[in-house]
């Protein structure tokens, strides 16, 4: 049964930032964007890094290591050299707690 679950504080993760969380031992990177929280697993497709790492601009995450660019909300590559898209998840604010939907 798939249920939310809460990662971390709103106020760790302001608008525009990026956070590591860990949940039932996977990585996954919070992207704070506006008034939306995007979640997504915290390891590039093109080689095993980081995302958390990297760049967040508007709707997009991009690698530090070799640039690759992912959307927000769908995990779709937008750049080279990434071609498969990374696992997301779904996230909400919940008052002052993030939550993410895991199971």
């Amino acid at each position: 049964m798939s249920e939310f679950r809460t990662v971390a504080r709103l106020e760790a993760v302001p608008s525009g930032t990026m956070l590591q969380v860990e949940l039932d031992g996977e990585k996954i990177v919070l992207a704070h964007v506006g008034d939306r929280v995007f979640a997504l697993h915290d390891e590039c497709t093109h080689e095993e890094f980081a995302l958390s790492s990297g760049e967040l601009v508007g709707g997009q995450v991009t690698c530090a290591l070799h640039g690759a660019r992912f959307d927000l909300e769908t995990g779709a590559p937008r750049a080279l050299p990434a071609v498969k898209p990374v696992r997301t998840y779904e996230a909400r604010i919940e008052g002052e707690d993030i939550q993410v939907k895991v199971g």
